[in-house]
Protein backbone atom coordinates (compact mmCIF):
# COMPACT_ATOMS: atom_id res chain seq x y z
CA UNK A 1 0.00 0.00 0.00
CA UNK A 2 2.81 2.44 0.73
CA UNK A 3 4.29 1.81 -2.71
CA UNK A 4 1.36 2.31 -4.36
CA UNK A 5 0.75 5.72 -2.61
CA UNK A 6 4.28 6.73 -3.06
CA UNK A 7 3.97 5.86 -6.64
CA UNK A 8 0.46 7.78 -7.04
CA UNK A 9 1.37 10.68 -4.89
CA UNK A 10 4.92 11.35 -7.03
CA UNK A 11 2.76 11.89 -10.69
CA UNK A 12 1.93 15.16 -10.79
CA UNK A 13 -0.27 16.40 -13.33
CA UNK A 14 1.26 19.19 -15.38
CA UNK A 15 -0.81 22.48 -15.15
CA UNK A 16 -2.93 23.46 -18.05
CA UNK A 17 -1.79 26.33 -20.68
CA UNK A 18 -3.63 29.61 -20.18
CA UNK A 19 -4.25 31.81 -23.37
CA UNK A 20 -1.88 33.95 -22.02
CA UNK A 21 0.94 31.45 -21.80
CA UNK A 22 -0.03 30.69 -25.73
CA UNK A 23 -0.26 34.00 -26.95
CA UNK A 24 3.28 34.15 -24.94
CA UNK A 25 4.36 31.14 -26.84
CA UNK A 26 3.38 32.29 -30.28
CA UNK A 27 5.71 35.39 -29.32
CA UNK A 28 8.50 33.73 -28.88
CA UNK A 29 8.22 31.99 -31.91
CA UNK A 30 7.66 35.10 -33.70
CA UNK A 31 11.02 36.36 -32.34
CA UNK A 32 12.77 33.21 -32.86
CA UNK A 33 12.07 33.74 -36.64
CA UNK A 34 11.25 37.10 -37.84
CA UNK A 35 10.71 36.04 -41.42
CA UNK A 36 8.05 34.14 -40.42
CA UNK A 37 6.93 37.30 -38.22
CA UNK A 38 7.42 40.19 -41.08
CA UNK A 39 5.81 37.37 -43.56
CA UNK A 40 2.99 36.58 -41.84
CA UNK A 41 2.29 40.43 -40.80
CA UNK A 42 1.87 41.13 -44.50
CA UNK A 43 -0.02 38.32 -45.29
CA UNK A 44 -2.74 39.56 -42.23
CA UNK A 45 -2.85 42.71 -43.76
CA UNK A 46 -3.42 42.11 -46.97
CA UNK A 47 -6.36 39.40 -45.95
CA UNK A 48 -7.84 42.32 -43.90
CA UNK A 49 -7.77 44.72 -46.62
CA UNK A 50 -9.15 42.13 -48.86
CA UNK A 51 -11.95 41.49 -46.66
CA UNK A 52 -13.14 45.00 -45.27
CA UNK A 53 -12.26 46.86 -49.30
CA UNK A 54 -15.50 48.35 -49.23
CA UNK A 55 -15.21 50.02 -45.78
CA UNK A 56 -11.80 51.44 -46.72
CA UNK A 57 -12.71 54.66 -48.42
CA UNK A 58 -13.40 53.20 -51.62
CA UNK A 59 -15.46 53.95 -55.06
CA UNK A 60 -17.06 51.72 -57.67
CA UNK A 61 -13.79 50.02 -59.17
CA UNK A 62 -14.69 49.56 -62.34
CA UNK A 63 -16.96 52.80 -62.63
CA UNK A 64 -15.41 55.21 -65.37
CA UNK A 65 -14.87 59.31 -65.05
CA UNK A 66 -13.45 60.85 -68.40
CA UNK A 67 -13.10 63.95 -66.41
CA UNK A 68 -10.57 62.41 -63.70
CA UNK A 69 -8.35 60.74 -66.45
CA UNK A 70 -4.54 60.80 -65.31
CA UNK A 71 -4.88 62.38 -61.84
CA UNK A 72 -1.67 62.11 -60.39
CA UNK A 73 -1.70 60.57 -56.75
CA UNK A 74 -2.53 62.08 -53.40
CA UNK A 75 -5.56 64.05 -54.62
CA UNK A 76 -8.05 64.70 -52.71
CA UNK A 77 -10.76 62.33 -53.86
CA UNK A 78 -7.94 59.63 -55.17
CA UNK A 79 -5.40 58.89 -53.06
CA UNK A 80 -3.45 57.18 -55.65
CA UNK A 81 -4.28 58.93 -58.90
CA UNK A 82 -6.61 57.42 -61.25
CA UNK A 83 -5.98 55.99 -64.64
CA UNK A 84 -6.25 56.45 -68.71
CA UNK A 85 -10.10 56.26 -68.24
CA UNK A 86 -10.75 58.29 -64.86
CA UNK A 87 -10.77 55.08 -62.61
CA UNK A 88 -10.23 54.84 -58.82
CA UNK A 89 -6.13 53.07 -59.00
CA UNK A 90 -6.69 53.23 -55.01
CA UNK A 91 -10.41 51.51 -55.28
CA UNK A 92 -9.10 49.10 -57.77
CA UNK A 93 -6.03 47.86 -55.77
CA UNK A 94 -7.94 46.94 -53.16
CA UNK A 95 -10.32 45.09 -54.64
CA UNK A 96 -8.00 43.24 -56.71
CA UNK A 97 -6.18 42.06 -53.53
CA UNK A 98 -10.00 39.81 -53.44
CA UNK A 99 -8.78 38.59 -56.96
CA UNK A 100 -5.39 37.39 -56.17
CA UNK A 101 -5.98 36.29 -52.77
CA UNK A 102 -9.25 34.12 -54.25
CA UNK A 103 -6.77 32.34 -57.00
CA UNK A 104 -3.64 31.91 -54.43
CA UNK A 105 -5.31 30.43 -51.41
CA UNK A 106 -7.95 28.55 -53.62
CA UNK A 107 -5.30 26.72 -55.96
CA UNK A 108 -3.42 26.24 -52.86
CA UNK A 109 -6.49 23.93 -51.84
CA UNK A 110 -6.96 22.27 -54.54
CA UNK A 111 -3.86 22.08 -55.44
CA UNK A 112 -2.26 20.34 -52.01
CA UNK A 113 -5.81 17.81 -51.95
CA UNK A 114 -5.35 16.57 -55.05
CA UNK A 115 -1.49 16.15 -54.56
CA UNK A 116 -2.13 14.83 -51.25
CA UNK A 117 -4.78 11.82 -53.09
CA UNK A 118 -2.68 11.37 -55.88
CA UNK A 119 0.62 11.20 -54.32
CA UNK A 120 0.02 9.13 -51.69
CA UNK A 121 -2.03 6.42 -53.65
CA UNK A 122 0.88 6.64 -55.93
CA UNK A 123 3.74 6.21 -53.33
CA UNK A 124 1.63 2.95 -51.61
CA UNK A 125 1.05 1.61 -54.85
CA UNK A 126 3.72 0.27 -57.09
CA UNK A 127 1.25 -0.21 -59.98
CA UNK A 128 -0.98 2.65 -59.74
CA UNK A 129 2.40 4.95 -59.52
CA UNK A 130 3.94 3.62 -62.70
CA UNK A 131 1.27 5.08 -64.34
CA UNK A 132 -0.09 8.18 -62.67
CA UNK A 133 3.70 9.46 -61.81
CA UNK A 134 4.14 9.15 -65.85
CA UNK A 135 1.01 11.41 -66.77
CA UNK A 136 2.48 13.87 -64.32
CA UNK A 137 5.81 13.87 -65.74
CA UNK A 138 3.93 14.65 -69.06
CA UNK A 139 2.31 17.56 -67.30
CA UNK A 140 5.42 18.76 -65.59
CA UNK A 141 7.43 18.92 -69.15
CA UNK A 142 5.08 21.62 -70.37
CA UNK A 143 6.39 25.01 -68.80
CA UNK A 144 3.26 26.29 -66.26
CA UNK A 145 2.51 29.79 -67.99
CA UNK A 146 2.31 27.99 -71.17
CA UNK A 147 -0.07 25.10 -69.88
CA UNK A 148 -2.31 27.91 -68.25
CA UNK A 149 -2.72 29.78 -71.43
CA UNK A 150 -3.44 27.11 -73.36
CA UNK A 151 -6.31 26.14 -70.77
CA UNK A 152 -7.63 29.35 -71.06
CA UNK A 153 -7.41 29.28 -73.91
CA UNK A 154 -9.85 26.30 -73.86
CA UNK A 155 -11.96 27.74 -70.78
CA UNK A 156 -12.38 31.06 -71.39
CA UNK A 157 -11.16 34.09 -69.56
CA UNK A 158 -12.81 34.22 -66.04
CA UNK A 159 -11.93 34.33 -62.50
CA UNK A 160 -12.90 30.59 -61.87
CA UNK A 161 -11.40 29.11 -64.99
CA UNK A 162 -8.19 31.07 -63.76
CA UNK A 163 -8.55 29.09 -60.61
CA UNK A 164 -9.12 25.67 -62.75
CA UNK A 165 -6.54 26.51 -65.33
CA UNK A 166 -3.43 27.29 -62.17
CA UNK A 167 -4.87 24.17 -60.55
CA UNK A 168 -4.44 21.86 -62.91
CA UNK A 169 -0.52 23.36 -63.60
CA UNK A 170 0.39 22.96 -59.63
CA UNK A 171 -1.36 19.68 -58.70
CA UNK A 172 1.62 17.61 -60.71
CA UNK A 173 4.64 19.24 -58.63
CA UNK A 174 1.62 18.91 -55.52
CA UNK A 175 1.79 15.13 -56.21
CA UNK A 176 5.71 15.01 -56.47
CA UNK A 177 6.56 16.46 -53.28
CA UNK A 178 3.63 14.53 -51.25
CA UNK A 179 4.85 10.88 -53.29
CA UNK A 180 7.97 11.30 -52.58
CA UNK A 181 7.46 11.83 -48.62
CA UNK A 182 5.12 8.45 -49.09
CA UNK A 183 8.23 6.66 -50.24
CA UNK A 184 10.43 7.77 -47.28
CA UNK A 185 7.37 6.96 -44.69
CA UNK A 186 6.32 3.66 -46.40
CA UNK A 187 9.77 1.36 -45.06
CA UNK A 188 9.12 2.61 -41.53
CA UNK A 189 8.89 0.28 -38.73
CA UNK A 190 5.74 1.52 -37.52
CA UNK A 191 4.32 1.08 -41.26
CA UNK A 192 5.67 -2.53 -41.12
CA UNK A 193 4.07 -3.39 -37.96
CA UNK A 194 0.85 -1.85 -38.57
CA UNK A 195 0.71 -4.14 -41.86
CA UNK A 196 1.71 -7.14 -39.71
CA UNK A 197 -1.26 -6.77 -37.62
CA UNK A 198 -4.08 -6.32 -40.25
CA UNK A 199 -4.40 -3.11 -40.76
CA UNK A 200 -5.89 -1.89 -44.19
CA UNK A 201 -3.89 0.25 -46.66
CA UNK A 202 -6.68 3.35 -46.29
CA UNK A 203 -6.13 3.08 -42.39
CA UNK A 204 -2.40 3.30 -42.67
CA UNK A 205 -2.92 5.95 -45.22
CA UNK A 206 -4.99 8.42 -42.98
CA UNK A 207 -4.06 7.11 -39.65
CA UNK A 208 -0.06 6.90 -39.82
CA UNK A 209 1.36 8.39 -43.32
CA UNK A 210 -1.03 11.39 -43.59
CA UNK A 211 -0.50 13.15 -40.12
CA UNK A 212 3.76 12.66 -40.67
CA UNK A 213 3.58 14.46 -44.50
CA UNK A 214 1.26 17.80 -42.69
CA UNK A 215 4.24 19.84 -42.38
CA UNK A 216 5.93 19.79 -45.36
CA UNK A 217 2.32 19.73 -47.06
CA UNK A 218 1.76 23.31 -45.36
CA UNK A 219 5.06 24.72 -46.64
CA UNK A 220 4.37 23.93 -49.82
CA UNK A 221 0.77 24.80 -50.09
CA UNK A 222 2.45 28.72 -49.17
CA UNK A 223 4.59 28.84 -52.26
CA UNK A 224 1.78 27.24 -54.27
CA UNK A 225 -0.17 30.43 -53.30
CA UNK A 226 2.46 32.51 -53.97
CA UNK A 227 3.31 31.35 -57.39
CA UNK A 228 -0.46 31.57 -58.18
CA UNK A 229 -0.90 34.45 -57.55
CA UNK A 230 2.28 35.42 -59.91
CA UNK A 231 0.61 33.42 -62.23
CA UNK A 232 -2.56 34.66 -62.54
CA UNK A 233 -0.62 38.44 -62.92
CA UNK A 234 1.19 36.71 -65.51
CA UNK A 235 -2.22 35.83 -67.46
CA UNK A 236 -4.00 39.15 -67.06
CA UNK A 237 -1.11 41.16 -68.26
CA UNK A 238 -0.84 38.52 -71.38
CA UNK A 239 -4.02 39.18 -71.66
CA UNK A 240 -5.52 35.52 -71.15
CA UNK A 241 -6.81 36.14 -67.92
CA UNK A 242 -10.02 37.37 -66.28
CA UNK A 243 -11.51 40.31 -68.78
CA UNK A 244 -10.24 43.88 -68.14
CA UNK A 245 -13.13 45.20 -66.39
CA UNK A 246 -12.42 42.87 -63.28
CA UNK A 247 -10.05 45.02 -60.78
CA UNK A 248 -7.02 42.86 -60.58
CA UNK A 249 -3.19 43.76 -60.50
CA UNK A 250 -2.15 41.98 -63.95
CA UNK A 251 -4.99 43.79 -65.39
CA UNK A 252 -3.98 46.88 -64.09
CA UNK A 253 -0.31 46.30 -64.98
CA UNK A 254 -1.21 45.38 -68.39
CA UNK A 255 -3.61 48.35 -69.16
CA UNK A 256 -0.92 50.60 -67.79
CA UNK A 257 1.89 49.97 -70.14
CA UNK A 258 0.82 52.05 -72.01
CA UNK A 259 1.22 54.69 -69.83
CA UNK A 260 4.27 54.34 -68.41
CA UNK A 261 5.99 57.61 -68.88
CA UNK A 262 2.58 59.90 -68.67
CA UNK A 263 1.01 57.94 -65.59
CA UNK A 264 3.67 55.79 -63.88
CA UNK A 265 1.61 55.84 -60.73
CA UNK A 266 -0.80 53.04 -62.96
CA UNK A 267 1.88 50.47 -62.55
CA UNK A 268 3.60 51.24 -59.29
CA UNK A 269 1.01 51.12 -57.03
CA UNK A 270 -0.61 47.35 -58.40
CA UNK A 271 3.07 46.38 -58.62
CA UNK A 272 3.57 47.10 -54.94
CA UNK A 273 0.64 45.33 -53.75
CA UNK A 274 1.56 42.09 -55.98
CA UNK A 275 4.64 42.06 -54.75
CA UNK A 276 4.51 42.25 -50.96
CA UNK A 277 1.62 40.25 -51.02
CA UNK A 278 3.99 37.31 -53.02
CA UNK A 279 6.80 38.89 -50.75
CA UNK A 280 4.58 37.47 -47.44
CA UNK A 281 3.48 34.20 -48.24
CA UNK A 282 7.27 33.80 -49.47
CA UNK A 283 8.82 34.61 -46.08
CA UNK A 284 5.80 32.69 -44.30
CA UNK A 285 6.58 29.75 -46.31
CA UNK A 286 10.06 29.79 -44.59
CA UNK A 287 9.36 30.72 -41.16
CA UNK A 288 6.67 28.14 -41.41
CA UNK A 289 9.92 25.64 -42.69
CA UNK A 290 12.32 26.59 -40.27
CA UNK A 291 9.42 25.81 -37.45
CA UNK A 292 8.29 22.48 -38.65
CA UNK A 293 11.74 21.01 -39.91
CA UNK A 294 13.34 19.64 -37.23
CA UNK A 295 16.62 19.09 -39.25
CA UNK A 296 16.90 22.86 -38.92
CA UNK A 297 15.79 22.60 -35.49
CA UNK A 298 18.69 20.64 -34.01
CA UNK A 299 20.72 23.07 -35.78
CA UNK A 300 19.68 25.65 -34.40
Amino acid sequence: MNKSNSSKSSWIKPPELTIRDRFNGILFLLKRHPNMAVGMSIFCTAVIIAIFAPLLWTSDPSAPAPLDRFMGPWAEAHWFGTDNIGRDIWSRAIYGSRISLTVGISVAIIAISGGTIIGISAGYSQKFDMIVMRFMDGLMSIPSIILAIALMALLGGSVQNVIIALSVTEIPIATRVVRSAVLSLRGRTYIEASRSIGATTPRIMIRHILPNIVAPLIVHATYVASAAVLLEAYLSFLGAGPPEEVPSWGNMVAGAKDYLTRAPWMIFFPGMFLTFTVLGMSLSGDGLRDILDPRIKRRS
